[in-house]
């Protein structure tokens, strides 16, 4: 994996990745952007730094031992029988392919087996080997509608259900959606546009310097990957140290009333529709004051969150086209408006 800490520029996007690996709570990521502008290259390499977690041993279902109401019937079985074990490893990203089909998403189910076996007959899909951790789908925007109204029904309830003639089974799907798309392609599905926390735009970069650096570092990589990647290895082990102390410090990073009336104030002037993105910026800003090794939120964090959260929740008006302001969105907070 080319180390994403190498990337050079596309601050706003991976700011956006790494508050959502420290706070999966936040709703997952689209990143809109033009061909060749390292939106792959960033997700993918993602998976070197995530945080650990804790799984039951040998669990298809990627099962948290500390919620025991939500353990699949396959980890009930093991506590009852009293043989559940519990080791550490990183989050994954688990790759969904446009063209997946139905049962590849979601599991399948033989019903014969089912009649004779139970849920034993069911075969996990890409839902179950995401749960907890991050799910990317490239091309998002040119998905079945089918994946969207399975991706859509699980990210609502934290649980995929397969149903196949009179027989159900259901099981834990709660992961962080990361979508990239280009949007001369087509546009997402509002539906789930909506679902999606944080949204970043990228583009090419206009400054020689870095473009020239970019070429550089792309082909020093593809002549000796494994040199390429020993050398970025202090870098990489920094990020992942920032990352760990932000997630332990994330619960004692508090949100004041103040903060909150400040976001109610940005939600009300750009005129979003619902109270969803209140929730998100609160949520974002608290993470990526974390993030900043801070235990208060500060109007910087509001503003970044925003940036990420209010650009695809404006409601438009008929006939015109409403752009997001940055200078607006300070001038809010600042109470110059």
């Amino acid at each position: 994996m080319y180390p994403v800490s190498a990337i050079v520029g596309q601050q706003k996007m991976l700011r956006a990745l790494i508050l959502n690996t420290i706070n999966p709570s936040i709703g997952g990521v689209l990143i809109r952007g033009q061909k060749g502008t390292a939106k792959s290259t960033a997700i993918r390499g993602l998976a070197e730094v995530l945080p650990e977690i804790e799984v039951i041993e040998g669990c298809r279902f990627n099962c948290d031992p500390a919620d025991s109401d939500k353990f699949c019937w396959e980890c009930m079985e093991k506590k009852m029988n009293g043989n559940l074990r519990v080791h550490k490893r990183q989050m994954k990203v688990v790759d969904l392919p446009v063209g997946a089909t139905e049962d590849r998403v979601v599991g399948s189910l033989d019903i014969e087996k089912a009649v004779r076996q139970g849920v034993q007959a069911f075969d996990p899909g890409i839902l179950a080997q995401a749960n907890r951790g991050i799910l990317y789908v490239d091309e998002i925007n040119l998905l079945d509608d089918f994946v969207v109204d399975a991706l859509l029904d699980a990210a609502a309830m934290g649980v995929n259900t397969v149903e196949r003639e009179g027989v159900s089974v259901s099981h834990p799907a709660n992961f962080i959606i990361v979508g990239s798309m280009n949007p001369e392609e087509g546009e997402l599905r509002p539906q789930l546009l909506d679902r999606i926390a944080l949204q970043v735009e990228v583009t090419g970069i206009f400054d020689v310097e870095q473009r020239i650096e970019i070429v550089e570092r792309r082909n020093q990589f593809n002549d000796d990957p494994k040199h390429f990647i020993r050398e970025f290895e202090t870098e990489q082990e920094k990020l992942r140290s920032k990352i760990l102390k932000a997630v332990q410090l994330l619960p004692r990073v508090s949100t004041t009333r103040e903060n909150l009336r400040t976001i109610a104030e940005i939600c009300i002037a750009f005129n979003v529709d619902g109270h969803r993105a209140d929730i998100m910026i609160e949520r974002a800003a608290r993470t990526n004051a974390a993030y900043e090794g801070r235990e208060r939120i500060t109007n910087d964090d509001i503003i970044e969150a925003a940036e990420m959260v209010l650009p695809h929740r404006m409601r438009k008006k008929p006939f015109e086209e409403e752009e997001f302001s940055a200078d607006q969105l300070r001038a809010v907070v600042e109470g110059n408006i």
